[in-house]
């Protein structure tokens, strides 16, 4: 797992340690020193901690003018253990939302599995947003299960062409309109 970075290639464009606005303003990775692991692995340096033992991040992009924020996450998304979303939702989106942020796009290919537990936190994200959407991309077919036989996808826009999204190859700003493109039309908007 110590292989597996965040995507670096929008870093010309966007830090979320460089940014007053970002909840991480400040944050110090270390380019050297491999100080966090998810169980008994390791994990790359440039992951952001947010307080949970199996969940890490990457605030990958964010645009206040047009509200979004793209975020990449790593390891084990765990609510019913670690209560994940809340240390998430209270921490990380909270603040984002301060800013003015409603559209999410949350990159989950790296998520190897979610335990869910109650959706409140969920809800209250969703209701926080109005009229902005949760849109998760390249979600592995057992997480995308999980969510969905627990009720997520009703806070959550996923599936579809969102499983198989090549966003890497494109700048955010052209990611962002093609997923509020599929969301949009999904959501009938």
């Amino acid at each position: 797992m110590h292989t597996l970075e965040p995507y670096y290639n929008w870093r010309h464009l966007y830090i979320a340690a460089e940014d007053p606005r970002s909840p991480f303003y400040g944050y110090q990775n270390s380019e050297v020193y491999f100080t966090d692991t998810i169980y008994d692995h390791v994990i790359h340096p440039q992951w952001d901690n947010i307080g949970s033992e199996t969940l890490f991040l990457k605030v990958l992009f964010a645009d206040y003018e047009r509200g979004f924020v793209i975020i990449e996450f790593l390891g084990e998304w765990n609510d019913l253990l670690g209560n994940d979303i809340m240390t998430l939702k209270r921490d990380i989106i909270d603040p984002m939302l301060d800013q003015g942020i409603d559209k999410f796009i949350l990159i989950l290919e790296n998520v190897l599995n979610f335990h869910a537990d109650e959706t409140d936190y969920y809800e209250e994200w969703m209701d926080d947003i109005g009229d902005g959407w949760i849109a998760v991309l390249n979600v592995r077919k057992h997480v995308l299960d999980e969510l969905s036989n627990y009720g997520l996808d009703q806070y959550l826009v996923l599936g579809g062409a969102l499983d198989d999204l090549a966003w890497r190859s494109k700048p955010p700003k052209q990611v962002f309109s093609q997923i509020e493109s599929l969301v949009t039309k999904r959501l009938g908007m």
